[in-house]
């Protein structure tokens, strides 16, 4: 298979996807202005072809903040793409679409994945969606899209998550996560006062979340939210640990990116080094694939914040190109198989 990327920073769309000749599977990222009218244009340039977008940028090795961008699988590949409904209050309602799309493509666990844009309610979602990839062994990478809206297949919609089942015909995928956090400390906090619903941390062992934050780690109010760069939770699941970014505060509550739960352990964490992390993943890409069809990644967007405040995006970008083609979009959270989770990149490799 072959992956293709086209994109336009003034938002032309006839720009963008110039070259692109018999794509089998599309992925539209676009701004909030144009979204709709590039949904709209796009099918009718490739009318029937499988495709998913939702608001967000583009990159490969530069980054497109408002334009629009294009990338698209051709030449050996198989895929299917469709929407989950009503993700907010009852996804499963349309479980059968997936479970039809799996069968359609005939996936395995050796050559097949599922990349979604969601809108919202995410950790729902991707328990729903995984219920059925797992009995298949497909893995999943994906994240949140901006302004509440995705597409799916020349269409609309909110309060949905749109996905595409994808099979390399030619060779193997794997899916990767990068963690650039380690812990911090000998912290473990029980979380409690919780809002499910708001994503609100309301105290950390029986103390205000907001004054236990600030107390460890000697700053106000005002910088919380870009200490959360350098300092966001870490959420206990299993061997694994999912990042916990801070949103916003809240009285004296702190709300966050992804649901908190209360009892749930949570741990404090700390920027590592994280251009050294970016290399320890291309080496195992390599080790992994020594021949790569295509990388196509989601870069959460507080990672965006904080490389382009290091001056580090660029390089980054560039330093990823080197995997061969490799191209992405910037979330407000990323997926990874069956967890939610914040400031990571995860990706999939086609051999």
């Amino acid at each position: 298979m072959r992956q293709f990327y086209g994109m336009s920073r003034s938002g032309d769309l006839k720009e963008a996807v110039r070259g692109l000749n018999s794509p089998q599977f599309i992925m539209l990222l676009s701004n909030d202005a144009q979204f709709e009218a590039h949904v709209k244009a796009l099918e009718s340039l490739y009318p029937g072809i499988p495709s998913i977008g939702c608001i967000g940028m583009g990159y490969d090795i530069g980054i497109v903040e408002k334009g629009v961008a294009v990338i698209a699988f051709y030449d050996g590949v198989s895929a299917a793409a469709n929407v989950l409904e009503q993700v907010s209050a009852m996804p499963v309602k349309y479980i059968s679409r997936l479970e039809a799309d799996v069968k359609k493509v005939g996936g395995t666990n050796r050559d097949t994945v599922c990349i979604d844009f969601c809108s919202g309610n995410d950790a729902c979602v991707l328990t729903t969606v995984y219920s059925v990839l797992k009995k298949n062994g497909i893995q999943l990478v994906g994240g949140t899209g901006d302004g509440g809206k995705v597409s799916a297949n020349g269409k609309v919609y909110k309060d949905a998550a749109a996905y595409g089942i994808i099979k390399n015909r030619n060779g193997r995928v794997k899916t990767y996560k990068e963690n650039i956090y380690h812990q911090y400390g000998s912290y473990r906090f029980i979380a409690s006062n919780t809002d499910r619903a708001k994503y609100i941390i309301g105290s950390l062992n029986g103390m205000p979340a907001k004054q236990v934050y600030k107390d460890i780690l000697h700053v106000t109010d005002q910088q919380i939210l870009t200490q959360t760069f350098k300092n966001p939770f870490g959420k206990i699941n299993g061997d694994d640990t999912c990042i916990v970014s801070i949103k916003e505060v809240s009285g004296n509550a702190l709300a966050c990116f992804r649901q908190v739960n209360d009892s749930d352990v949570l741990i404090l964490l700390e920027l590592d080094d994280y251009k050294a992390i970016v290399q320890e993943t291309i080496r195992n890409i390599c080790r992994d694939f020594p021949k790569r069809s295509a990388v196509f990644s989601v870069n959460c967007l507080f990672r965006y914040k904080l490389f382009s405040e290091h001056n580090y995006m660029q390089s980054y970008l560039k330093e990823m190109g080197t995997l061969g083609c490799h191209a992405g979009f910037v979330g407000y959270g990323e997926h990874y198989n069956n967890r939610f989770v914040n400031q990571s990149m995860t990706c999939v490799v086609f051999e």
